[in-house]
């Protein structure tokens, strides 16, 4: 129920001390928004970094060749190799886990001084990937027209391409549908059957998915002498599984197929994404326990303030304290009444802090969504309502507990000499 006596009572307190209350008040509001500030801030960055892997299998892993190390079965050591057609079905046969397998190879590069693409008149330089379908599986990107390659090109080899978004616009006219047209990539041509930009413009396996062209790998073997060469493999992991085993099995795998020694680690080179994305995790958990702390240090930092000046109006108020215990008044009771007013100033401008920092959230939200400058590291910083709950629950604990000392001070003075007080 509510009780008017004891708000007054609360309030004729503030009152009565408005400059050190107002300062006390001030420490316990900077804590909780420093605290609420540094929360939003971290779950941007978190929001930033994690969403730019979007649809991107984290479940997978990338395998590649590089010069052997270690001399074995005859060959020396710093022999190069190649992968080959034939560990496509080697790994799909001998390691159950895998999910996907898509080999890739490249060529050319959008950083080259070397024109690779014509159409007509217009020229380019891009990447040309080899794929197969899988691959849009494991880095998926967004068709904008038409399709992604299939099965059925990979096995008639045909001469088709799907071309990134970048590419369309230096290669063809504005509202020009390139469905059906033809383009010359490195002397051969292809006929367009898609145009893709990434979902995922912040990982760049292969290169620029914007100014890329992907052909179907079987095709890329063909047409460019490439016979039975892999350039690496994307793989990943069926669900329930760890991609670290299907990795350290396909790697295994690939040595002893290519005669490869066992302890040579550098021969096969690899990127484990799971791994890559944990330590991700993990370093944003780090950064949130940290926040807290700090956060925590200077909210307590406050609260200590709440409880010196509770000190001082148990001083201030001692023949008040006295005359109350001696009409009856219990030390419950007046221990309820010194945490009341601890827990009320504790709350009031905690409350006061969370709502100025959610303020400052909103606005730096919204000042990001309607910038002209992408930023695609820090996004959507934002305050949970758990954790603001949270915040709230752990204000009335430190009010409570800034009260406490303040409280058994009050109970501790005898009625008749706090009646004597002047």
């Amino acid at each position: 129920m509510f009780d008017l006596d004891k708000w007054q009572q609360i309030y004729s307190v503030l009152k009565n001390n408005k400059l050190r209350t107002f300062l006390t008040a001030f420490g316990v509001f900077w804590g909780i928004f420093m605290l609420m500030i540094m929360v939003g801030a971290g779950t941007g960055l978190r929001n930033g970094i994690t969403q730019g892997f979007g649809d991107f299998a984290t479940n997978s892993f990338f395998m590649w060749t590089q010069r052997t190390t270690v001399s074995y079965k005859g060959f020396p050591k710093g022999r190069y190799y190649n992968f080959e057609t034939s560990d496509i079905n080697a790994l799909k046969e001998n390691i159950s886990g895998i999910k996907y397998i898509a080999p890739k190879l490249q060529a050319g590069s959008y950083n080259s001084a070397n024109n690779n693409v014509v159409r007509g008149l217009k020229t380019g330089a891009f990447n040309i990937n080899g794929d197969y379908p899988e691959f849009n599986k494991i880095d998926p990107c967004i068709i904008l027209k038409g399709r992604f390659i299939n099965k059925l090109d990979i096995n008639k080899k045909r001469k088709v391409a799907v071309i990134g978004e970048r590419v369309l616009e230096e290669l063809f006219d504005k509202d020009e549908n390139p469905i059906g047209e033809y383009v010359k990539i490195n002397g051969v041509y292809f006929q367009v059957i898609g145009v893709t930009k990434p979902l995922n413009p912040n990982i760049n396996f292969g290169g620029d998915k914007q100014r890329s062209i992907v052909v179907p790998f079987s095709t890329f073997q063909q047409v460019y002498n490439y016979g039975d060469v892999v350039g690496f493999f994307a793989i990943t992991a069926k669900e329930g599984i760890s991609v670290t085993k299907i990795e350290e099995q396909a790697m295994q795998l690939m040595k002893r197929k290519h005669s490869i020694s066992p302890d040579d680690e550098r021969a096969v080179g690899h990127i484990n994404i799971e791994k890559e994305y944990k330590k991700m995790k993990g370093l944003f958990t780090g950064i949130g326990i940290l926040i807290w702390i700090v956060g925590i240090g200077t909210l307590l930092a406050g609260v200590i303030g709440v409880s010196n000046i509770m000190l001082i109006v148990v001083r201030e108020r001692t023949k008040e304290i006295g005359i109350q215990r001696a009409l009856g008044a219990t030390p419950m009771d007046i221990i309820k009444q010194i945490l009341n007013e601890s827990v009320v100033i504790t709350l009031i401008s905690g409350y006061v802090g969370l709502i100025f920092s959610v303020g400052v959230i909103e606005l730096l939200n919204y000042i990001l969504i309607n910038s002209e400058s992408k930023n695609e590291m820090f996004k959507n910083p934002e305050i949970d309502f758990n954790i603001a709950m949270a915040a709230i629950i752990i204000l009335i604990f430190f009010g409570a507990l800034a009260g406490l000392l303040p409280a058994k001070r009050a109970v501790s003075i005898k009625p008749i000499e706090a009646l004597r007080d002047e």
